[in-house]
């Protein structure tokens, strides 16, 4: 591979890295903060994707965004309705939301899997035109998405120091603590997967755009991508660090992930292998952590069974 498609690759895994980071945070407020494992995720990136196709066939590019989140918040707060005062369980609510989203999406689009934005302005499209006969001309896409991504991480970072935030973080550390403390975990869940949940519209509603188009299993396997990112991203910032670290190290996840997938494109690896490649990096960042632990164990009973070995003979 030749340094100009290297870079290419790298600019295209970024790109697409911080669109899917926006979806890794909402993992990283829900799962790691929450301590919620909300599996309408797929769904829900599908639900903003679907808002933000019809939003920008409308004419409304921009507030495309807002009504991306407004939607993902919807879905947050039906499937923390069902967790909190339902008495539904966490991963049978999500995939409960996550497969009524399907008929939701569909009848949106008016029983359509696909939507072309091919001639249709577009947040991106938008930006091109503001930065046309610049230098930065070329990197409209990647201009955008760092701004959103920053204007994510800054309020993410911002909310998770505020009351509400420092509540919702001790709700999902422990919540009878909580309760006892005079904090309702009901409002707090609530308002932790309404938020998770609009980042991941967002997220959902900046794909459809970028790709110029909508296609209703955009979503098919979000979860698992956002899921290795933030596992990746653990590896490199521990949890101990502190909340712009760890969400810096979220994005730095999205983006190896993306590179990594865009260099298994560019073995020419078949399209139904990807699948595979995904499962992979998961259980790699899974189980990374624990084997660099017992690395030291299995070193010594590496030696242990070679100087047996070497005593018998």
């Amino acid at each position: 591979m030749t340094l100009d498609k290297f870079l290419a690759l790298g600019q295209t895994a970024m790109e697409l890295g911080l669109v899917n980071s926006l979806t890794v945070l909402s993992l990283f407020l829900s799962y790691s903060m929450l301590n919620v494992c909300d599996l309408s995720t797929d769904g829900c990136f599908t639900l903003g994707a679907a808002v933000g196709a019809l939003a920008a066939i409308a004419g409304l590019p921009w507030l495309s965004l807002p009504l991306a989140m407004l939607a993902g918040m919807i879905s947050g707060f039906i499937t923390a309705t069902l967790q909190t005062r339902m008495g539904v369980q966490s991963l049978l609510a999500g995939i409960v939301v996550n497969t009524g989203l399907y008929s939701v999406n569909m009848a949106l689009t008016g029983n359509k899997a696909t939507l072309s934005m091919n001639k249709v302005p577009t947040v991106f499209s938008m930006a091109k035109d503001l930065l046309k006969d610049t230098p930065l001309a070329g990197q409209s896409t990647l201009l955008v998405m760092l701004a959103v991504v920053a204007l994510a991480v800054a309020f993410l970072c911002w909310f998770l120091k505020t009351k509400l935030g420092l509540s919702i973080r001790a709700t999902g550390s422990n919540a009878d603590m909580v309760r006892s403390s005079s904090i309702n975990p009901t409002f707090t869940t609530t308002v932790g997967l309404c938020i998770s949940n609009a980042f991941t519209g967002l997220s959902g509603c900046l794909m459809a755009q970028q790709a110029k188009s909508f296609d209703i299993n955009i979503g098919t396997g979000m979860l698992t991508v956002a899921l290795a990112s933030l596992l990746i991203g653990g590896v490199f910032i521990a949890k101990h660090r502190s909340i712009p670290l760890r969400a810096a190290g979220v994005v730095l996840g999205a983006f190896l992930f993306r590179l990594v997938y865009g260099l298994a494109l560019r073995l020419d690896m078949p399209a139904f292998m990807l699948k595979l490649v995904s499962s992979v990096i998961v259980v790699i960042a899974i189980s990374g952590p624990y084997l660099r632990q017992q690395l030291p164990l299995m070193l010594r009973r590496w030696r242990v069974y070679r100087e047996g070995r070497h005593a018998d003979a």
